[in-house]
């Protein structure tokens, strides 16, 4: 690793941890207003609207800002996808890491959390977005430690199974919605479905990153790294 990639991933890693905190502490904020007595899978309980809309357009910020840093950071679209998915996934383990030095939560991986409001509440145990977090960060890593002749050239088809084995994930955090919605507990998460999501997008990216590192070097940088 040279001393550009680095100094890069550390500014990216002290980003993340930093920004994983804030959002730790804004939740550690909206806990007391919306649950003094603990947290509980209760979405009755996302009183009032006004609040509501104010948290989702911070969590729409929260994203916007991701995007920038992977933007301004480096050059190239797979590179920004790279950056993104980095500093994604430390945020996100920050954030739960906050959530439990402060609160001391979740007691368990399996515990049932409120994810997202955007468009809807998703929710799944900690251990699903934990293991998403995971593999975001794996193959950021991958990505920008790779030689720029040496990255993934992903085609269209590429990005469309990636694109699909991650609406696979997103509809597991769906799942519970209805009972929710309906006041009952969440039911039976779908590790199942997970698995398939999971385990395909990140076997086909292991393996057009592994075809990419063992292919004759190209003249070009792949995944248009030299486009604005």
């Amino acid at each position: 690793m040279d001393t550009g990639n680095r100094n890069l991933l550390l500014w990216l890693t002290l980003f993340a941890v930093a920004f994983g905190y804030i959002e730790g502490a804004v939740v550690v904020y909206l806990r007391e207003l919306y649950y003094p007595g603990g947290f509980s899978l209760d979405l009755q309980a996302l009183r009032p609207r006004h609040i509501v809309t104010t948290e989702v357009a911070r969590e729409a910020a929260s994203l916007l800002l991701l995007l920038s840093v992977a933007r301004l950071s480096v050059r190239g679209g797979l590179r920004r996808f790279a950056v993104f998915a980095f500093c994604f996934g430390v945020w996100d383990l920050i954030f739960y890491l906050t959530l439990k030095l402060l609160l001391d939560w979740p007691l368990s991986l399996l515990d049932w959390d409120i994810l997202f409001l955007i468009p809807v509440p998703w929710t799944a145990p900690v251990l699903a977005p934990v293991l998403v977090s995971l593999g975001l960060i794996t193959a950021g890593v991958m990505l920008l430690l790779s030689p720029e002749e040496r990255l993934p050239s992903f085609t269209r088809r590429d990005w469309l199974i990636e694109s699909g084995a991650g609406l696979v994930i997103l509809a597991t955090f769906f799942w519970a919605l209805p009972n929710l919605a309906a006041g009952r507990p969440p039911g039976a998460y779908p590790w199942w479905l997970f698995a398939i999501g999971f385990g395909g997008g990140a076997g086909w990216f292991v393996w057009r990153y592994r075809l990419a590192r063992h292919s004759p070097a190209q003249d070009q940088p792949a995944g248009g790294a030299e486009h604005q």
